[in-house]
């Protein structure tokens, strides 16, 4: 493969990869699942501009793996907008720390053993 479609095809998993975070189906960098709609249809606007923009220019194995992305990406923004939006979840009150007494000690007694 050569270096610009290597390349070309690192630019497609970034998008893909960022678009996928956008829909909350895997975490973001810091680990945290969010959603982000919008950020999302951008992204699937891009990469068919860059479908539209690149076609006759690009090898058909790439061509189908920048359409099989597409349409992943498709359905799951379908699916994921037909959800209700998520509100913040109240925080579960938290239970308050019991101070755990700890036992007795003799500091510095030791028990002689008698012989």
């Amino acid at each position: 493969m050569e270096k610009n479609d290597q390349l070309f095809m690192q630019l497609l998993y970034m998008f893909h990869t960022s678009a996928m975070q956008g829909l909350g189906k895997i975490a973001d960098p810091t680990g945290q699942m969010n959603r982000n709609l919008e950020y999302v249809n951008q992204t699937i606007d891009l990469m068919d501009m860059l479908k539209e923009k690149t076609k006759g220019n690009i090898s058909p194995e790439i061509e189908k793996v920048l359409e099989g992305m597409l349409s992943e990406l498709k359905l799951n923004y379908v699916d994921e907008q037909a959800k209700p939006k998520e509100e913040p979840q109240e925080e579960a009150p938290q239970k308050k720390k019991q101070k755990v007494k700890k036992p007795k000690t003799t500091k510095g007694k030791k028990k002689k053993n008698a012989k």
